[in-house]
């Protein structure tokens, strides 16, 4: 899962068996250090004599010490060189140590051994160090010019990089000319090896910290104790390595495509849906972030929209409102301690009346604030915390724009309340990280929601065809198995999140940069959804997901909706099967006839915008998705904007800009029927040319 450097002395790797060592580095050993290995019992009485002949005629000649005799100082300090070299009675210990390693040992454990424990270049010890550090491979990919500058550092491990290379190159040469190779050719490649050695000696390919879990295996140190956790032995985690790579895969693999929109990070975390395991845990994009230390399965971010499902559950579940309730989607005006609160949709247009199921399912804005009025922002802000919200501040401190999720919360509360939805509304705290831990005590779970409202919820953020009123048919959201899923953006683009589940798993994706920065045009459903999509493809790729089966006490209606000016049924919503607690049915919703229709004498009037109204320009935002809508009560009338005319008809479209403006509805004749004055605010805005 992952790999932390705790010894700053020495730096090792995992331990290497010899068959999986590169065949020309064994040779290369072989040629360099001891050349009749495979037929000297542990000590070359050949070698010792070149030696001692060479030494008595002042000759320069390589060490007698075999292979078997170095290990033997590796494996026993006493027999190890001091600073002025070994004494006689090193050496002797040594050779009798080096015959005993060939009495207990074969000739490969005792090269195996060796090159795992020989110390290469400073802090590097063992061949799998050396091959990561300097050459960024395993040791059975190194080459013959690789094998050759390995196999000059065991005579001098910090040699000058220029020694290193004329070693090397005396190594090379051995091994071309056991090769039978011209020597012209020998010549040729050895004039290479300056620059590959130079190269080599200054790289630092292996990272301090590796593996595809890091911010879990944090975790998981916390959970045990540090102690407990380095003090050796195999634990087991709840996470599965094969989920884990495949959602670590699928965040990088987009946040690449999604380079030049200014987005570095991202995070996942999958949860089984029964026992509350974590199978994933993707806290950062790694190398893709600038801040890959912070985990972002653990970091407060503001989710948006994806906390309306709650919202919708509660008022469900105290009959406020059914799945095919209508709602008014129109400009809303909410009287706050701080002001007006006047909430938008993403793409600030009004759908007009709409059921509970199209509001949620299109994540429409304006209806959610409506619902949270019925339900309150106080029982809300309870409700939230019953699902394990970690939320900073009190209900009045949020407001209505708790039900756009202005609160901050972790992305594992957030996909863990989440999981409670897909158990029927029962909550309960994620599982301890280690296996065969003990099991959550059955205290722990919550009936947070009632199963009905649960299931109705799950069923509209499954509908592709509700969905579709803002995120098209053809959306990313729609799997070819049975999912639930919800998408949010906070303010100014800064997060956006995908959160759903299938039969077993739940899946919460976020995406945005560590640092807050806001994104470049990348909402929930281009960001964080197709990384949910490709995490629940790859999940089911060989596991079905079948649709829930309904709680008790729920029944099914065939439901239409009919205007309240005319007995056929309006086209705003087509007829259908619909959910419902048990009591709260009926067959036919009436859509609220407009003003207008009720009283068609009376006075043009403008109805939206309010006279006074103040607007504020984000330049965040796309200047099309900014957009004003002029709203009247009669159909034949002309909008005026500062004196020039704009539009004609009951409902037109306003590109903002900064400044106070007059906005006056006339009739054909040019009379004024009504008139409001608005002021938008916004960067660069000058007092000096403000117009009246």
């Amino acid at each position: 899962m992952q790999r932390v450097r705790t010894d700053m002395q020495v730096r090792r790797g995992q331990w290497v068996t010899l068959a999986d060592i590169s065949p020309g580095l064994r040779m290369a050993l072989l040629l360099s250090e001891d050349k009749r290995f495979y037929e000297h019992s542990g000590i070359d009485w050949r070698a010792i004599s070149a030696a001692a002949w060479g030494n008595l005629w002042n000759q320069k000649t390589r060490g007698a010490s075999t292979i078997t005799m170095q290990l033997a100082g590796l494996l026993d300090e006493d027999w190890r060189a001091a600073y002025g070299g070994r004494s006689l009675g090193q050496k002797l210990g040594q050779a009798v140590a080096a015959k005993q390693l060939e009495r207990a040992w074969r000739k490969d454990q005792i090269l195996e051994a060796y090159l795992n424990l020989l110390p290469f270049r400073g802090e590097l010890v063992g061949i799998d160090a050396l091959s990561r550090s300097l050459f960024g491979k395993a040791a059975h990919g190194l080459d013959l010019t690789e094998s050759a500058i390995a196999a000059a550092l065991v005579r001098g491990p910090n040699a000058a990089p220029a020694v290193v290379a004329q070693r090397a190159c005396q190594v090379w040469q051995a091994l071309m000319q056991a090769q039978q190779v011209a020597a012209t050719d020998i010549a040729l490649d050895c004039s290479a090896l300056n620059w590959r050695t130079d190269q080599a000696l200054r790289t630092r390919l292996w990272l301090a910290t590796e593996g595809i879990a890091p911010h879990w295996s944090r975790r998981v140190v916390r959970e045990m104790g540090e102690e407990q956790a380095v003090s050796g032995g195999a634990v087991r985690t709840t996470v599965s390595a094969g989920v884990q790579r495949l959602a670590l895969e699928s965040l990088q693999r987009h946040l690449r495509e999604l380079q030049g929109r200014n987005v570095q990070d991202g995070a996942v975390v999958v949860l089984d849906n029964r026992k509350g395991e974590v199978l994933a845990w993707v806290g950062s994009s790694g190398a893709l972030s600038q801040a890959e230390q912070v985990d972002g399965v653990m970091a407060m971010r503001q989710p948006g929209s994806t906390l309306k499902p709650f919202l919708y559950a509660q008022a469900i579940e105290e009959q406020r409102l059914t799945a095919a309730s209508l709602i008014e989607d129109s400009a809303a005006h909410i009287a706050t301690a701080s002001g007006l609160y006047i909430p938008q949709n993403y793409d600030r247009r009004f759908k007009g009346w709409v059921s509970a199921r199209s509001a949620l399912a299109a994540s429409l804005n304006v209806p959610a604030v409506r619902t949270l009025a019925m339900v309150s922002p106080e029982a809300f802000f309870t409700k939230l915390r019953q699902l394990g919200m970690p939320l900073r501040e009190n209900a009045g401190f949020y407001g209505y724009s708790l039900a756009l999720g202005s609160a901050e919360v972790p992305l594992l509360n957030l996909t863990n309340a989440y999981r409670a939805l897909a158990n029927g509304g029962q909550w309960s705290s994620v599982a301890a990280a280690q296996h065969g831990t003990s099991a959550q005590p059955a205290a722990d779970a919550v009936q947070a929601l009632s199963p009905q409202a649960a299931f109705i919820v799950g069923d509209i953020l499954a509908d592709a065809q509700a969905r579709a009123l803002t995120f098209g048919l053809d959306s990313v959201l729609t799997t070819r198995f049975w999912s639930a899923v919800k998408t949010g953006t906070s303010k100014d683009m800064r997060d956006n999140w995908a959160v759903g589940w299938s039969q077993r798993y739940t899946v919460g994706v976020w995406v945005g940069n560590a640092s807050g920065g806001a994104m470049h045009g990348v909402s929930g459903s281009s960001g964080a959804a197709p990384i949910w999509a490709d995490v629940m493809a790859g999940l089911h790729a060989q596991r079905p997901s079948v649709t829930p089966a309904p709680p008790p006490d729920l029944v099914q209606q065939h439901v239409q909706f009919v205007s309240a000016s005319s007995p056929s049924p309006a086209a705003a919503e087509s007829a259908r099967l619909e959910w419902f607690i048990a009591g709260t049915q009926q067959a036919s919703f009436q859509v609220p006839a407009l003003v207008a229709e009720a009283a068609s004498n009376a006075p043009a009037r403008i109805l939206q915008p309010v006279s006074g109204s103040i607007l504020a320009l984000d330049p965040d935002i796309p200047p099309e998705r900014q957009q004003l809508r002029l709203l009247s009560n009669r159909d034949h009338v002309r909008w005026r904007m500062n004196g020039k005319t704009l539009a004609q008809g009951r409902e037109a479209y306003w590109m903002p800009w900064p400044g106070r403006h007059s906005l006056q509805l006339q009739d054909a004749r040019g009379q004024v029927w009504d008139e409001v004055q608005i002021e938008v605010r916004g960067a660069g805005v000058r007092s000096k040319k403000v117009s009246h």
